[in-house]
């Protein structure tokens, strides 16, 4: 096929922006792409042809992966559902795979993806592979003067780790059918693996057990998954090549079941289902036989529900109190020569193993669970800090990291960026290195509903997700926001609601159509971070409003963290082009109290902000004194930057259980700004 003159000059055009661009705004990075000048244009003639030994799930994907790209063109494409029947070797896109894949931590999910003018290739030993290799096509999508195309590379793509999980908790705030299914189709989309349902807790017990029933009619209050609704999730799940991981803490986190049945107890008491979050005293007594036999009975249950090969345990943040408070089971410690409650533990631990093993589960659980004696065939889940996983990867345990992921902490996107399972300085021998799988974020649901726990998953888990599946060596972070920002518009096409219920929110709190002003002030807060927002307070529980201030703030706000960059920039460079920048940014800031003041008015609910708008006004007005020194290379007065200081330290106070993010910056200026009394 002879190339016209314009796509000659196109794909010279197209070489040149390459050399600019490492990644095509692809995310996770794939571990190897080459460029070339070919691109395949598509039209309305498009079809998918699959070969090989596919296997059912491949079909469906590769059906849903054509309706996609024609939502996102509008051609309306002939191709209906995909079947064996679809085998053209002429089709424009051919995926060929030797085998359906077995979902397990090692499966093989490596791919080829490979374009020219006239096809583009996908070529994977498993399904797994052809579909990972299919949500990378769909973010090569492109457009140029002639419309759409997949541009010229040859991707060889694998993962670093092969265990990329989010877990999900549906008990803190219950999560309906609608979360679950969009957050699936958006971990598929980058590459995530391991969906871990977090399912019983103190507040509620999550699923339904048909064995003992009373779990879910007493202690759930109505909200819950049926036996019907998981299989659908696991059905929906595995067509994307998603295993699901299920979790029932014991012996703590245990009320809801306490509340079912009392006699599993250590402390004989009525027991009620928590209202409030935090870590509670409630344990079951793992000294009496019956707790064994009612564990065997609903852990068989459960094991032929999920067919994943690993089941957790949870095994976390039992105070040990309710045992000492209970005579039998001291009497029973000291018989046994243990002298504390993790010696307990660590005995309960080994005989909850053989119940899984019989089962065909192995046991995974949070970090508390190693402790000498525990038996090496288990998984540890490292949460409390990156010592407990180095820790048993030298013992032999197979571990799986995640302290540094933990989303619901409102963390920057950069800190969970940088987080590595096995960072370059790693004390670890290769060997040793070999027994970390991979890692997890957590979106523990306190703080969240399901018109917010987006906000707090998306976009950063995409970032994680890269740094799970991308070669080490892939750590720019300015490039990552970049990518980051293109990612976040994509998952929006999924379904996620990260982006379109910010302005719902604001319309609510505005209680109105003009939130320009919340608006302003929404993009430089964040909500308290880690568990600030609990601490000294017992106003939130199960059933508080998440429609606040602190609901709509999202973590790393963009405009924030471009500000701060802007000013460290202009306070090394002096560069004069950067001043019109900030000089507009924080006259905005200056002049929006009046306008936030105005709101208030009109909804009261916002006064909680109030003290955040007049400081965000005051920081404002002082950085902008401080830029006019600096561009006038003129000393401030004797006392000014002592009394700017004494005001943005007033600004870092907490309001509506937010805090600004650009004091900081503020404060740079004033420094660059004391500074020309030295010098003149």
């Amino acid at each position: 096929m002879r190339k016209t003159l314009l796509s000659i000059i196109f794909s010279i055009t197209l070489l040149q922006l390459v050399a600019q661009d490492n990644s095509y705004n692809l995310m996770p990075v794939p571990k190897s792409i080459q460029r070339h000048a070919d691109y395949c244009a598509v039209n309305k003639q498009f079809t998918i042809g699959i070969v090989g030994h596919p296997g059912n799930r491949v079909y469906q994907e590769a059906t849903r992966a054509l309706r996609r790209l024609d939502n996102r063109m509008g051609f309306f494409f002939k191709q209906g559902n995909l079947n064996n029947k679809d085998s053209s070797h002429n089709a424009t896109l051919l995926i060929e795979v030797k085998r359906p894949a077995i979902l397990n931590l090692q499966e093989d999910e490596s791919y080829r993806l490979q374009t020219s003018a006239r096809q583009v290739k996908i070529t994977a030993a498993t399904d797994l592979g052809a579909i990972r290799g299919l949500e990378t096509l769909q973010q090569l999508l492109s457009v140029h003067q002639d419309g759409y195309y997949f541009p010229g590379v040859v991707i060889d793509d694998e993962p670093r780790f092969p265990w990329r999980g989010l877990l999900l908790d549906i008990t803190l705030h219950w999560m309906p059918m609608d979360v679950v299914k969009r957050t699936l189709d958006a971990m598929a989309s980058v590459k995530l693996n391991v969906f871990h349902l977090h399912l019983t807790e103190d507040q509620m017990f999550g699923i339904e057990s048909k064995v003992y029933p009373r779990l879910t009619t007493v202690g759930a209050e109505g909200n819950f998954y049926t036996q019907d609704a998981i299989k659908e999730i696991i059905a929906y799940a595995d067509q994307r090549g998603i295993r699901i991981v299920p979790e029932f803490d014991v012996p703590g986190h245990c009320t809801a079941m306490l509340k079912a049945y009392p006699h599993l107890a250590s402390v004989p008491r009525e027991y009620e289902l928590q209202r409030y979050y935090g870590v509670f005293d409630p344990a079951l007594d793992v000294t009496k036989p019956s707790t064994y036999t009612f564990l065997d009975s609903l852990f068989t249950e459960m094991a032929a529900l999920f067919p994943d090969e690993y089941f957790h345990i949870g095994g976390d943040e039992n105070t040990g109190k309710d045992w000492d408070r209970n005579p039998a089971i001291k009497a029973y410690m000291q018989q046994k020569g243990m002298t504390t409650y993790r010696e307990l533990e660590t005995e309960f631990i080994s005989r909850l193993l053989p119940i899984l093993k019989k089962n065909g589960k192995k046991m995974m659980g949070w970090d508390e669970i190693l402790r000498p004696g525990v038996p090496h065939d288990i998984m540890i889940q490292s949460w409390r800090g990156t010592e407990s996983l180095v820790e048993a990867a030298k013992q032999g345990y197979t571990g799986l990291l995640s302290t540094g992921y933990y989303i619901d902490l409102i963390q920057p996107t950069d800190f969970h960026y940088l987080t590595d399972p096995v960072p370059a300085n790693t004390p670890l021998t290769k060997s040793q290195q070999q027994f970390i799988v991979g890692g997890e974020a957590t979106m523990w649901t306190e703080h969240v509903t399901p018109e917010t726990v987006d906000s707090r998953i998306w976009p950063r888990t995409a970032a994680i997700a890269e740094r799970l599946w991308s070669p080490q060596s892939v750590t720019n972070v300015e490039d990552m926001y970049q990518r980051l920002e293109k990612i976040d518009l994509y998952l929006e096409g999924l379904g996620t609601t990260q982006l379109k219920n910010k302005g719902m929110l604001m319309r609510r709190l505005a209680n109105g159509y003009n939130t320009h002003a919340l608006e302003v002030l929404v993009d430089v807060i964040e909500p308290l971070k880690i568990y600030e927002r609990n601490e000294g307070d017992t106003m939130y529980t199960v059933f508080s409003p998440y429609t606040k201030i602190a609901d709509v703030a999202t973590p790393d706000q963009k405009v924030a963290r471009l500000f701060r960059n802007n000013v460290s920039r202009y306070c090394k460079a002096k560069d004069p082009k950067m001043v019109p920048g900030l000089k507009n940014q924080m006259e905005l800031w200056k002049n929006n109290d009046t306008a936030f003041r105005a709101l208030i008015r009109q909804s009261p609910v916002l006064q909680e902000a109030e003290n955040l708008s007049a400081n965000l006004a005051q920081i404002a007005t002082i950085g902008l004194e401080a830029l006019q020194y600096i561009v006038a290379k003129k000393s401030p007065p004797k006392d000014w930057k002592a009394n700017c200081l004494q005001i943005t330290k007033q600004a870092k106070e907490q309001g509506g259980r937010c805090e600004l993010q650009v004091v900081t910056a503020i404060e740079e200026l004033v420094e660059t700004a004391s500074l020309f009394k030295v010098f003149h």
